[in-house]
């Protein structure tokens, strides 16, 4: 690997200034800022810039319900974003926003490019309109009853239950979701991308390395599919960039949203002295790497290099994207308390135990991340704690004691300080691959092997010899150069600690000084450097984030017909609203009624399910999969009257479709409660 010093500009996907960042925000920038400390760690120039990503009907519809403009919307969330992800540890450069001069100035110069080389189109284009609230309808404000199945209040694009696609209007009674109106078809001029004219150079720019394999072979599908031009404008009412020379015309979000890239390293490149052109223009002797979620991988693998092609702007050399996170091994859920936003997480625990735990979950591949809260306890305890911090707590304590606070200026055992620091050209590649899990493996294997030294020596019996004092003083400063030479390796994933272990230390951490060991050195006096998780924390956390819903958060459409992002990707780029609370109106329009339970039965293959028949008076029988198995018998059920929730859309599961919910409540295993009704109650009544 080269010993150059490099010039490497970093982004990750800008987060959608319509809610706070959750912990699928904070996976993708923990991920981004290891590799850019990493960089800077081994002596080269690497910026890190991002942006909120603030333009769109949602940003609009938003701050209207709010009652303030859309500037203050983003300019609000801007600064909970920063400062959220300041408190994780992340090291932005430069944090701008899409609504910027920079973006707009960039996004109008890219599109008059674009228009010179012949690569914009126009023309008509018929869609969805809701003649009340004056605006065009995305797939996602539209709902009404499937044509195949006749599951209800499904969305414009496809039925979630029986998986039928189709065009919004084409749906059985379609509703605005805005006002409640029927939405009315309404033709007006667009502007589209020719993507297809692009076919040669995208497959070229595909499969020359700058994607991982998985994600080039799914690029390189599409391509033989055919490309489509691609709608880059959005009519009045929108909040964004006009397009130039026309006046209700403006640039759909995802046209100006990856342009946001260059206008923040603009603003950062200006306060900074830094030559913008060799990033942008040229690309000479610059490297230029994106961080993404798996779920944009379309908008940065096709249509962004393929307008910078066509800009004579540099594409990038790299796009790495990574998998979604779940928590528990299911997607982030809002009733399981496990849908857990950023400032949430801080409220209750460190931010460096998740960095270190998603250091050790992230390889270089597009695989689901998991966040197992039991393992993340168990792991960040064993490891940061039971290894690596036991070897300072161990070592500390006898040099404060017995020797000044001064290590000795011999090592007890150099051959295992150089055993460690011989690892680093493996540790580095792995850090350089984005396989941080690896390098954690490696790290922590060492910590073992210090482990194991101090364990053999016996500082805690030697000292009791007057005669060994010498070799307690060299013992425990091998150990602490051993620990030196773990917090130099972790100084990318625990920055915090890695500043409060060099305070101790009364020394710098430096990847080129690795094998310069502290001999006859003073230390300062030790402190804690962290502490264990308590299992308590976790808990109170989950539980104080529970919402009043057992559905799981709903899958956020993207616009234009894209597929569904999923919660837990880092983007928000979906622009549905991710709000944990509700309004009244909301609240009455959830359907209660009186249900028997007709037949009880357990699921082949679901340790949680039962198969509920229900009777539901004049709306006939209805099948609902409950998770209350850990509470109740299928006899005890069987005659009982249960409160169910009448219009919850449909839900295709793997053991069938699940008509509705019937509401329990409890702590969860055997304490489960169903909420049920007075024996007096007739099933299909409603409840008040």
């Amino acid at each position: 690997m080269s010993t150059e010093k490099r010039q490497i500009l970093v982004t990750s996907a800008l987060p959608y200034a319509n809610g706070p960042l959750h912990l699928g925000h904070i996976l993708e920038q923990t991920q981004t800022d290891i590799w850019v400390r990493f960089q800077r760690l081994r002596g080269h120039d690497c910026y890190y810039i991002c942006a909120d990503d603030a333009h769109g009907t949602a940003i609009m519809l938003s701050a209207e319900k709010q009652g303030i403009s859309a500037q203050e919307q983003i300019d609000q969330v801007r600064r909970e974003h920063m400062r959220d992800s300041t408190d994780f540890g992340i090291h932005f450069d430069n944090f701008s926003s899409t609504h910027s001069d920079s973006t707009r100035r960039w996004t109008e110069r890219i599109y008059e490019k674009l228009r010179e080389n012949g690569h914009i189109a126009e023309r008509e284009i018929t869609q969805a309109y809701d003649q009340e609230k004056g605006l065009f309808l995305a797939d996602r404000f539209i709902k009404g009853t499937c044509r195949r199945c006749n599951a209800p209040e499904q969305y414009g694009d496809n039925c979630e239950v029986c998986g039928a696609t189709y065009s919004p209007l084409e749906l059985k009674d379609p509703v605005s979701v805005l006002s409640g109106s029927t939405p009315v078809e309404k033709s007006s001029k667009h502007f589209f991308f020719r993507l297809p004219m692009f076919e040669d150079m995208l497959r070229d720019w595909v499969g020359s390395g700058h994607l991982q394999d998985a994600v080039a072979n799914k690029l390189g599908e599409w391509i033989n599919e055919g490309l489509q031009e691609w709608d880059i404008s959005r009519d009045a009412p929108y909040f964004g960039f006009t397009i130039p020379g026309e006046e209700d015309k403006y640039f759909y979000v995802w046209m100006d949203a990856p342009i946001g890239y260059i206008g923040s390293f603009e603003e950062f490149s200006e306060r900074a002295g830094i030559d913008f052109d060799s990033f942008w223009k040229t690309g000479d002797g610059t490297e230029l790497y994106h961080f993404i979620g798996k779920d944009i991988i379309n908008f940065h693998g096709l249509f962004w290099p393929a307008i910078l092609h066509s800009a004579d702007l540099r594409t990038p050399n790299g796009v790495f994207a990574h998998g979604f996170l779940t928590v528990d091994g299911t997607k982030m859920s809002k009733s399981r308390g496990t849908f857990i936003n950023a400032r949430h997480y801080l409220d209750h625990l460190d931010a460096e135990y998740l960095r270190y735990y998603f250091a050790g979950k992230l390889s270089d591949g597009v695989d689901d991340i998991d966040l197992n809260l039991e393992d993340f306890v168990q792991r960040v305890n064993s490891d940061v704690v039971g290894k690596v911090v036991n070897i300072a707590s161990r070592c500390a304590g006898f040099l404060r004691k017995g020797f000044g606070n001064r290590t000795a200026e011999k090592l007890a055992q150099p051959e295992l300080l150089a055993a460690m620091v011989s690892a680093a050209p493996e540790i580095a590649a792995a850090f350089e691959a984005r396989e941080f899990a690896r390098a954690i493996r490696l790290i922590m294997g060492l910590a073992d092997q210090a482990n194991v030294f101090i364990d053999q020596e016996k500082p805690w019996v030697l000292i009791k010899d007057p005669e060994q004092h010498d070799r307690v003083q060299r013992v425990c400063s091998t150990g602490l150069n051993a620990f030196r030479i773990l917090m130099i390796y972790l100084t990318p994933v625990l920055p915090q600690m890695s500043e409060r272990s060099a305070a101790y230390l009364n020394t710098t951490l430096s990847w080129a000084e690795l094998d310069k060991h502290l001999l006859n050195h003073e230390l300062n006096t030790f402190a804690p450097l962290i502490q264990r998780i308590d299992p308590k924390d976790v808990k109170r956390m989950v539980e104080s984030n529970v919402v009043g819903s057992e559905k799981d958060i709903a899958d956020q459409s993207q616009n234009n017909g894209q597929k569904k992002a999923q919660p837990g990707s880092s983007t928000s780029r979906s622009k549905a609203e991710d709000s944990s609370t509700i309004g009244i109106e909301d609240f009455k329009r959830v359907e209660l009624r009186v249900a028997r339970i007709s037949q009880a039965e357990t699921v082949e293959g679901a340790d949680r399910l039962l198969k509920l028949t229900l009777d539901v008076g004049d709306l006939g029988t209805k099948t609902v999969f409950s998770g209350i198995r850990s509470a109740y018998e299928t006899d005890a059920l069987e005659g009982r009257l249960a409160i169910w929730v009448a219009n919850l859309a449909p839900r295709k599961m793997r053991f069938g479709i699940s008509e509705g919910m019937v509401l329990a409540a409890g702590e969860g295993d055997s304490d489960v409660f169903l909420l049920s009704v007075d024996s007096g109650a007739a099933p299909g009544m409603l409840v008040t």
